[in-house]
């Protein structure tokens, strides 16, 4: 596997939650540096082998507002 791709949002309780895209990984950290090295611990145990060269983080930050 080369990459692994993760959709980052905010959370409602304040933060960060990442899941993974086309695997079952989820983490979540209060801010998004604390993300990355969930993120990367949870991949480097989710992996024994063949770990992905990269992770790539997509992050979604909806916004409502009036019309």
């Amino acid at each position: 596997m080369e990459e692994v791709i993760f959709l980052v949002e905010e959370s409602d309780e304040g933060g960060y939650t990442a899941k993974g895209m086309g695997v079952s990984i989820f983490t979540e950290a209060e801010t998004i540096e604390l993300l990355k090295e969930a993120v990367k611990e949870a991949v480097h145990c989710h992996y024994f082998d063949n770990k992905p060269r990269l992770i790539r983080l997509h992050v979604v930050k909806e916004e409502v507002f009036a019309a």
